[in-house]
């Protein structure tokens, strides 16, 4: 295993999700408790830009929540600057008279203050800066991961993207195993937040059994992400395998009772335990078990309860629960040539009108292969024949390998006429 990870005490990766609660006017019961621990953050670590980027009245992002207060604001600034005086003054030292090691270490001081008081883009920079003074790959990583976590607390998903894949050419350059597994963890959380579950499902699920990434989120939490990125992308027998049997998810459901509707912010997606994990149990179970009435139940307490309190899963429930219900419908449908209407209605504990409407979302698009004869209140699958579905991808990619051969073709010709 490698050395302990540096510069991964800042950001709190916590306060983002609170920051995320006091935006959902949803989440109103849980504003309080959001509040406290976003100021007291704020007070304790001198946090005069993330203070800023909440409550100012023109530039925060939540006014209303937040009260500005301008002579806090400048006590803030003032600590901030006196502070970083300090680092100025250490690093200038370390230029006159220490070595390498102690440059590159007050360049990392001054980095993490600036990480730590929330200033993303002075951070950022600090950490650039840091990076082409430091020669080691391993401290190199650490720092990208650091960068990274600032991007993903911001919400910047196009430079998160760009600091993975820097991340990754350096791990393969000589990055330790320790190093390789954190960053299992970051590529997985990244591809959720874009709604790529199907790539995010293989790392999260590898990274379940080495995780030590807890500076980024909890294990509870990763083993959530792994649960739902695999439930709605992984095919039958790897689902069984990597999910339902997996000695790591085993390990997290559990038969809890889910959090109470008045309960902290702290109770939300701060669980370190496992609260309201036995809906997601259940969940899992029941799309395996087929026992579809059990599943659209639990599918409503995982939105409730996950999927609308969680800052990375929230802007992607809607997809995410449509998806679970044609997984499911076809899934059924699979087994059956015919089915009644009223039958399918019954297993997922539906009206006949409600099903209709909602099957009637999926095949225009072809995401389910029936239709509906409402005249005999009857679906019929219409599976496409697989040897056909064969034939015409021949013939197709054979069709624009000729058109490719002939322009080709004409263009060997005209060369060749050129010359003559």
């Amino acid at each position: 295993m490698g050395s302990d990870p540096q510069y991964a005490s800042f950001p709190n990766m916590l306060l983002a999700q609170h920051i995320f609660t006091l935006r959902q006017p949803n989440l109103t019961t849980y504003h309080p408790s959001a509040h406290r621990a976003l100021l007291s953050s704020i007070e304790e670590h001198s946090q005069a830009p993330l203070y800023r980027y909440l409550a100012h009245p023109t530039d925060g992002i939540v006014p209303s929540t937040i009260q500005w207060d301008e002579s806090k604001y400048n006590e803030l600034k003032q600590k901030n600057t006196e502070e970083l005086e300090r680092y100025d003054k250490e690093l200038e030292e370390a230029k006159e008279t220490a070595g390498e090691s102690e440059i590159v270490a007050a360049m990392g001081k001054k980095a993490e203050f600036w990480a730590r008081v929330g200033d993303k883009d002075k951070a950022l920079e600090a950490y650039e800066e840091l990076l082409l003074k430091t020669a080691s790959t391993g401290a190199k990583i650490d720092i990208v991961l650091a960068m990274i976590r600032l991007q993903m607390f911001f919400d910047d998903k196009h430079g998160v993207a760009k600091n993975i894949d820097r991340a990754q050419r350096l791990v393969e350059s000589g990055g330790d195993w320790d190093r390789r597994n954190r960053l299992k963890s970051y590529n997985g959380l990244h591809l959720l937040t874009i709604r790529n579950f199907a790539e995010a499902a293989h790392p999260l699920l590898d990274a379940l059994s080495t995780f030590t990434s807890t500076e980024i989120c909890p294990y509870s939490h990763l083993v959530l992400y792994a649960v739902l990125a695999g439930t709605v992308s992984l095919n039958r027998v790897d689902f069984k395998k990597k999910v339902l049997d997996s000695a790591e998810v085993l390990g997290i459901l559990g038969s809890k009772p889910i959090p109470a509707a008045g309960g902290s912010s702290d109770d939300l997606m701060d669980v370190a335990d496992t609260e309201g994990y036995e809906s997601l149990e259940t969940l899992i179970n029941s799309i395996y078990v087929c026992d579809y009435q059990n599943l659209f139940k639990a599918l409503a307490e995982v939105e409730t309860t996950f999927l609308s309190r969680d800052r990375l899963l929230a802007e992607h429930k809607t997809w995410f629960v449509r998806e679970m219900r044609r997984r499911a419908y076809s899934q059924l449908l699979e087994s059956y040539r015919v089915v009644s209407l009223q039958n399918m209605a019954d297993s997922f504990g539906v009206s006949v009108d409600w099903l209709d409407r909602d099957l009637s979302k999926f095949i225009p698009s072809k995401q389910l292969n029936c239709t509906i004869d409402r005249v005999n209140g009857v679906i019929e699958t219409n599976r496409p024949d697989d040897k056909n579905r064969q034939y015409a991808e021949v013939i197709k990619h054979g069709d624009q390998l000729l058109t490719k051969l002939q322009k080709y073709g004409q263009k060997v010709r005209l060369t060749g006429m050129e010359r003559a």
